[in-house]
C-alpha cells in the first residue's frame, strides 16, 4: 500500500480504511494513528464520535454494530483496507464470545470478499488464540482467525497482540492500583513469561502491517522483549511507575485465586460478565505468553518506542491526570 499522504499531494484522495472497534481502548489510539498518517476513515459505531482526537479529521460513520449485516456491508464497500479490531474480552455466556468474535468475523470476511475484493483485511486477534483450549475467549479468537483466513487466504493478515496497556485502558489499571500497596501480589507462576506492548506502539505496528503485503500470514506482536517478562518484573516496573520505592512481593496461593474465580463462575451463571473466572484464571496462570522469533511481526520501519518502564510511566501519568489513580505521596 502506498503512502496515503503522498497520494493526497499528487491529487489522489487518501486511501480509505474501514475500521471496527474504533471506540475501544486500542481503537481510539489507532484512529489517531491512521488520521495522522492521512488516511480517510470509515468507522462502524453505535453512536456519533465525540472523542477529541477525532476532531479536525472527521471520519465517515456507519451507524450499527457487528450483528448488523447491512451496516457491515456499508462499512467495507469500496474500502482499500479493513481493520477488524472489535470483539468481546468478557461475556456472561460462551455463545456470546463465539457470536461476536468468531461469527461476526466470518461474516465480515465474506462481505469483504464480495464488496472490497482488493482490500487488505487485517484481523487484530489475540495471543490467547495460540492456546484455544484455555478458554471460550481464546477458542473464539482462534475460530475468528480460521474463518478469516479460510475465506480470504492471502488477502488477509492475522495479528496477535500480547497484553496491551497504556493511556485509557481500564483493564490494566488494577495492576497499578495493586502496585501502590506495600505488599504486592504476584498473580502468575514464578516461571511464567508475559509479552507486553504499549498501545501507541501497537497502533503504529497495525498501520505498518496494514500497509504491507498480507500474504495470509498469522503474526504476533511484542515490545522490545518478545521473550516476555516475569511477574515480579512486571509488578516491579508498575511499582516504580507509581512511586513505590520499597515494594515487597508475595505469591498469591492458587487456592485463593481459584476461590475468587469460582465467584466469577457463579456470576457468569447468573448472567453477569465477570473479568475473573476459572477460564480467565487459566489464561492468567498460563506459563508461556512470550512471542517466538519466527512469528513476530516486524514490518519495515517499525521498532517499539516504549520500554516497559517508560510505557508504564506514560500510563500512570494519564491515569493520574484523568483521576483514575491516586497521586503518590
Amino acid at each position: 500500500m502506498s503512502d496515503p499522504t503522498s497520494a493526497g499531494r499528487s491529487g489522489q484522495p487518501p486511501r480509505l480504511v474501514a475500521l471496527t472497534g474504533a471506540s475501544g481502548f486500542i481503537g481510539r489510539h489507532l484512529v489517531a494513528e491512521l488520521a495522522r498518517a492521512g488516511y480517510r476513515l470509515r468507522l462502524l459505531l453505535r453512536r456519533e464520535p465525540v472523542m477529541s482526537q477525532w476532531q479536525g479529521s472527521p471520519p465517515q460513520v456507519v451507524s450499527g454494530s457487528l450483528d448488523d449485516r447491512a451496516a457491515l456491508e456499508r462499512l467495507v464497500e469500496g474500502a482499500d483496507a479493513v481493520v477488524h479490531l472489535a470483539g468481546l474480552i468478557k461475556a456472561a455466556k460462551s455463545s456470546q464470545f463465539f457470536s461476536v468474535n468468531r461469527d461476526a468475523s466470518a461474516i465480515l470476511a465474506n462481505l469483504v470478499k464480495q464488496s472490497a475484493p482488493g482490500a487488505h483485511f487485517l484481523l487484530v486477534s489475540s495471543l490467547a488464540a495460540r492456546e484455544p483450549s484455555l478458554s471460550d475467549y481464546a477458542a473464539s479468537k482462534r475460530g475468528a482467525e480460521d474463518a478469516v483466513l479460510g475465506t480470504l487466504g492471502a488477502q488477509a493478515t492475522v495479528l496477535r497482540p500480547p497484553a496491551v496497556y497504556g493511556p485509557g485502558d481500564p483493564e490494566t489499571l488494577r495492576f497499578f492500583q495493586l502496585a501502590q500497596q506495600r505488599r504486592i501480589p504476584l498473580l502468575g507462576r514464578a516461571d511464567a513469561r508475559i509479552a507486553m506492548m504499549h498501545v501507541q506502539d501497537l497502533s503504529r505496528l497495525i498501520r505498518l502491517q496494514m500497509e504491507s503485503n498480507p500474504g495470509g500470514q498469522t503474526l504476533s506482536a511484542a515490545d522490545g522483549r518478545p521473550d516476555g517478562y516475569r511477574w515480579d518484573e512486571l509488578m516491579g516496573a508498575a511499582a516504580r511507575a507509581v512511586g513505590n520505592t520499597t515494594p515487597r512481593f508475595f505469591d498469591v496461593p492458587q487456592s485463593l485465586l481459584s476461590g475468587v474465580a469460582l465467584l466469577g463462575d457463579v456470576a457468569r451463571k447468573m448472567g453477569s460478565a465477570s473479568m475473573l473466572s476459572s477460564q480467565k484464571l487459566r489464561e492468567l496462570r498460563h506459563p508461556d505468553w512470550s512471542v517466538r522469533p519466527q512469528e513476530r511481526a516486524l514490518p519495515a520501519l517499525w521498532e517499539p518506542g516504549f520500554s516497559l518502564d517508560s510505557g508504564f510511566a506514560d500510563a500512570v501519568r494519564w491515569y493520574r491526570s484523568a483521576g483514575w489513580l491516586a497521586q503518590s505521596g
